[in-house]
């Protein structure tokens, strides 16, 4: 089971094809990925739940207010683009190596079901995967543990049978938490999250998840 973006795509990729367009690229990036994130987390604990592609796009204004661009050509393009993102290069080779090994590969992610299937289709990955879940069938965002369950009840195996990839530390830990096998792909060289949960394994891509399992 793998968490969507940042764990298979690169979330920042999607400034990076326009980042000629955009002053300060890099950190308006980082602040749009960041306040997505925290619309998560404030809409459920508000009980005002939207889809992702909302959290998304008002994430991004945000963001580019901030930086005090005004451009709505560039502000639909960079929404565009996150239907575009770019896998990591290791992806493709990974999963289609568990398949051919008979892993079943699925995805469980905060997403709603239009980017996911966009982000599959756009990295060519439409036949590695059993299942595509999203979070938007239930209305409320990771880790609350609902999230989770959802993929014990649609794959119709145990928690403890799952081992679950994220490279975001708070989704790893909700993971762990909830009862899943965890491998962290820590991609940054990020510290992990003070919320005494750890995961199994801690990765710095997938390449050693074959080796692993």
């Amino acid at each position: 089971m793998f968490d969507a973006y940042g764990t298979l795509f690169d979330v920042h990729s999607a400034v990076g094809r326009h980042a000629d367009r955009l002053p300060d690229a890099p950190e308006v990036s980082l602040l749009w990925r960041t306040k997505q994130l925290e619309y998560t987390w404030l809409r459920s604990l508000m009980g005002r739940y939207v889809d992702f592609w909302q959290i998304t796009s008002d994430a991004l204004a945000f963001a580019l207010d901030t930086y005090q661009v005004s451009d709505a050509a560039l502000s639909d393009d960079l929404m565009q683009a996150y239907l575009e993102l770019s896998c990591y290069p290791e992806v493709p080779s990974v999963l289609n190596g568990l398949k051919d090994r008979g892993f079943r590969c699925a995805v469980l992610s905060n997403g709603s079901p239009k980017m996911l299937g966009a982000a599959v289709k756009n990295s060519g990955l439409q036949d590695v995967f059993d299942a595509v879940i999203s979070i938007d069938s239930i209305g409320i965002y990771k880790p609350d543990p609902r999230v989770y369950q959802m993929a014990v009840d649609q794959l119709g195996v145990s928690s403890s049978e799952i081992s679950f990839q994220s490279s975001n530390a708070w989704d790893a830990a909700g993971a762990a938490a909830f009862g899943f096998k965890v491998a962290w792909i820590n991609r940054f060289g990020q510290q992990p999250e003070r919320l005494g949960i750890v995961a199994d394994a801690e990765l710095k891509d997938l390449t050693a998840l074959s080796e692993l399992l």
